[in-house]
């Protein structure tokens, strides 16, 4: 390890002596003293490029089909596997895409048990919510109406995404091996709350955002190995007809280039209400100029956070999870239904054609919402809470209040994307992310205002669950 690194990691005065006995210690294989110990982590990351090597219809927004013209930059699912002593392993997957359905959810980690035992607490899939990458299977079904050409390319993606999960998990169980963990916050001004960006009637909404930039830096040997970092603000800097990973896509390549032989994953956050701007559309130059300034703020904040701003990390590793059921608001009718839909045309068309199908084949419309959570226990020094769907901010600033500003990582955009999951303040407000988005996602109206005590009591019984030394 460089002393500069160690340094930053070890931000204290050390005597040439001190320094002397330390590196000894490392160049001779033995340990001098508990606070540079390698101690009892195991770590194994890994990636796996999913860009697509055709025109692809494009993922994220609504509205004519974008059939994509040029790569931008590589694309990819990164995996960290992370154990303590002779524990279970558990595994991060992150991925360049806009989410996944509840189908792909299961498969992948339907796989992952079947090969290598990996029961569902251990597994957390976070997408960056991406809206420069594929359209993959039934994600977000309802807002595209594809020929049945670009029907076929998004199922060939779809199977080549699949192989590529395998992949990932396959390589990043199979180069475990001895590390330090370090965890600390940077900030980035980059995320804007986008509920007051829609017009004048929107401007006295409140604007809560969640600066903070989460690192969890992997330390083998003499190197990074790894840099798991987060950001609470939606993908969306760039919508043109190019495949990227949009600014979070430019900060991974900034750190990967900073930091050589490193792995860097991105971690979306609680971005249900937040977009990054100004943001640039139709001059496609200038557009990818900005997304690559954004990122490099982003990457800057981690690389401070690196070198002057970390903890290091104890064990043991503990998770739990659960799967709560989130109400929905009554719904239309079956005869308000086919009274409206014969006048709707696009994407409401699809979505109203979906009830009446529901009604059809169910006899009503489903007035829940399955809703997974998990929580992972990193010693002391980090509590991970992962969330399922668009979560807006409030719930990152509640939960870290709770648990702990310093201490606590909270991420949405886990498992299914499977709505906006409003607080009960967005929901009051309505909009967007609190109301009017919930059809384009196949339910029938908004969560009701249990919603946010549902998920504030189910994370409090699973961090209770860890404490007592219990997994779900």
């Amino acid at each position: 390890m460089s002393q500069s690194l160690v340094a930053s990691i070890y931000p204290r005065r050390l005597t040439r002596a001190t320094w002397l006995t330390v590196l000894l210690g490392w160049s001779t294989g033995f340990l001098v003293g508990q606070e540079f110990t390698l101690g009892q982590w195991n770590v194994g990351v890994a990636r796996a490029e999913i860009t697509p090597t055709e025109s692809v219809p494009l993922a994220g927004y609504g509205g004519p089909t974008r059939m994509s013209l040029r790569v931008d930059h590589p694309i990819w699912l990164k995996a960290l596997a992370l154990q303590y002593g002779s524990g279970d392993i558990h595994v991060l997957v992150t991925a360049d895409l806009v989410g996944l359905s509840e189908q792909m959810v299961q498969k992948i980690a339907g796989s992952a048990k079947a090969k290598h035992g990996l029961e569902r607490h251990r597994l957390i899939l976070n997408a960056s919510h991406n809206h420069s990458c594929p359209v993959t299977a039934d994600v977000l079904w309802l807002y595209y109406e594809l020929t049945h050409e670009q029907a076929l390319a998004r199922d060939r993606y779809t199977d080549y995404v699949y192989q590529q999960y395998a992949e990932v998990i396959d390589r990043a169980l199979a180069n475990i091996g001895p590390a330090e963990l370090h965890f600390g916050h940077g900030l980035a001004g980059i995320a804007v709350n986008r509920r007051r960006s829609r017009g004048p009637d929107s401007r006295s909404l409140p604007g809560p955002v969640d600066h903070d930039v989460p690192v969890l830096t992997v330390i083998s040997g003499d190197q990074i190995k790894a840099i798991v970092f987060g950001y609470s603000c939606h993908t969306t800097a760039l919508g043109g007809l190019s495949v990227n990973g949009d600014y979070a896509g430019f900060a991974q390549i900034s750190l990967e280039r900073s930091y050589s032989g490193a792995i860097c994953l991105f971690v979306q956050n609680c971005g249900g209400d937040a977009n990054p701007l100004p943001r640039i559309r139709g001059k496609d130059r200038a557009a990818i100029d900005l997304a690559a300034m954004y990122g490099e703020i982003l990457a800057e904040a981690v690389r401070q956070t690196v070198q002057e701003g970390s903890q290091k990390v104890s064990g043991p590793l503990q998770s739990a999870s659960q799967s709560i059921e989130l109400s929905l608001q009554p719904g239309p009718s079956r005869p308000e239904i086919q009274e409206q839909l014969p006048r709707l045309t696009g994407m409401q068309q699809r979505e109203y054609q979906h009830f009446l199908n529901q009604y059809t084949r169910l006899g009503k419309l489903p007035s829940h919402v399955p809703y997974p959570i998990q929580v992972w226990r990193l010693g002391s020094q980090l509590t991970w809470i992962a969330l399922t769907g668009e979560t807006v901010v409030d719930y990152s600033l509640a939960f870290k209040e709770k648990y702990g500003w310093n201490t606590t990582w909270v991420c949405g955009y886990n498992n299914d994307l499977l709505s906006y999951v409003p607080s009960l303040r967005v929901l009051r407000e309505g909009g967007y992310e609190g109301t009017t988005g919930m059809h384009e996602y196949g339910h029938r109206a908004p969560y009701d205002e249990t919603v946010q005590d549902r998920i504030t009591q189910c994370v409090q019984r699973l961090v209770d669950k860890i404490e007592l030394g219990g997994v779900d």
